[in-house]
């Protein structure tokens, strides 16, 4: 089994900086696949964010957070990071890291989820 933890959410001003972690461990993990994240905000479905190809690095941004955002990883560690900059109000939401390690891509419902971090961003 794969666990994801993460870490790294809180409460920010409108304009602030968080970064989010997302560590894995278990026997299963893989070099291989992708990783990265989703949100949910309250009364909406579930999001994609970013993602990550663990073994080529390639990325990929929902539009919402293109410029502002930026997924990175640290392949000794086992983590992925999402630097989250210039925050608005509507980036408030939980955040879940996701891994899937039989696809290159995140798909829309990943094998493995961790348990989510509240992410607020005051006006």
């Amino acid at each position: 089994q794969v666990q994801l933890v993460e870490s790294g959410g809180g409460l920010v001003r409108a304009g602030g900086s968080l970064r989010l972690s997302c560590a894995a461990s278990g026997r299963t993990v893989s070099r291989y696949g992708a990783r990265g994240w989703f949100r949910q905000a309250p009364g909406k479905e579930r999001e994609f964010v970013a993602d990550i190809n663990w073994a080529s690095g390639g990325t990929y941004y929902a539009d919402s957070v293109k410029g502002r955002f930026t997924i990175s990883r640290d392949n000794a560690r086992n983590t992925v990071y999402l630097q989250m900059n210039s925050l608005k109000p509507e980036d408030t939401a939980v955040y879940y890291c996701a891994a899937d390690f039989a696809v290159p891509r995140l798909p829309n419902v990943p094998e493995y989820w961790g348990q989510g971090t509240q992410v607020t961003v005051s006006s």
